[in-house]
């Protein structure tokens, strides 16, 4: 089975956010950039069918060089190759794109995306990637198993669970519960050695549509002041009479 996981370049969620020219462009300076969490679980998983099944686990980003540190990182966790788009990924339908042609050109049986990307919270990747290629999908899967061309997935629904059989080849948007947390994966000194000698293929992008731009960016409103009572019902009077919730 070979296996391409979609990796996310994203801001750590402790960085401070700040935004330059006007609140139309995000600062990255001083921002440490970790892999986007959906990602890993789905790396993780992937590692799991590389260990169990011996598959062939591939990554591709689509990013600028400042993206290579991370995906060097998911290299030293065990992916056997990486695939950097030269291009921002400022839009979630070129970043379908340039994926999709990688996609094509690898004949993967099984694609792993995240759900959605910590950053922009765009949560459209793997979808349309499904439609550019014509392939089965399933979205916020936490769990995933694969018998010859089976697959079993379960997807979390608005309360509870859903069991879906389907073929590959497949893609998923994965989410934390494909695997447990305490099972991610940290690179240990042997995998950083090993991760140097690693194939990084750096290709051009191909030809696409932007359909969306970013024309501003707000941070949300400083939280107030907090105000300490003595009673319940003085509680109750402020959320009634001042933040009338109730």
């Amino acid at each position: 089975m070979k296996i391409l996981v979609c990796i996310s370049n994203v801001p750590d969620t402790t960085s401070k956010i700040n935004f330059t020219e006007g609140d139309t462009k995000f600062d990255t300076n001083g921002v440490q950039f970790v892999i986007n969490p959906n990602d890993e679980f789905g790396l993780t998983r992937a590692m799991w069918f590389k260990e169990k099944q011996g598959a062939t686990v591939h990554i591709a980003t689509v990013g600028e060089a400042s993206v290579e540190p991370t995906m060097r990182k998911a290299l030293a966790i065990g992916a056997d190759e990486a695939i950097r788009v030269n291009a921002l990924p400022t839009d979630g339908f070129f970043v379908a794109e340039q994926l999709a042609h990688i996609i094509k050109d690898g004949a993967y049986d099984l694609v792993i995306a995240g759900r959605e990307s910590i950053d922009y919270n765009g949560g459209m990747v793997p979808g349309i990637l499904a439609t550019l290629l014509g392939m089965n999908f399933v979205n916020s899967c936490i769990n995933l198993e694969v018998d010859g061309n089976t697959a079993t997935a379960v997807r979390e629904i608005d309360g509870g669970k859903e069991t879906l059989q389907t073929t590959l080849p497949l893609i998923i948007g994965g989410q934390k519960g494909l695997v447990e947390e305490s099972d991610l994966k940290i690179p240990n000194m042997r995998g950083i050695m090993m991760a140097r000698k690693k194939t990084l293929t750096v290709v051009e992008p191909i030809e696409a549509t932007k359909a969306t731009n970013d024309t501003k960016f707000d941070k949300p409103a400083a939280k107030g002041a907090v105000k300490l009572v003595d009673s319940v019902d003085e509680l109750v009077n402020l959320l009634h009479n001042e933040a009338k919730v109730i």
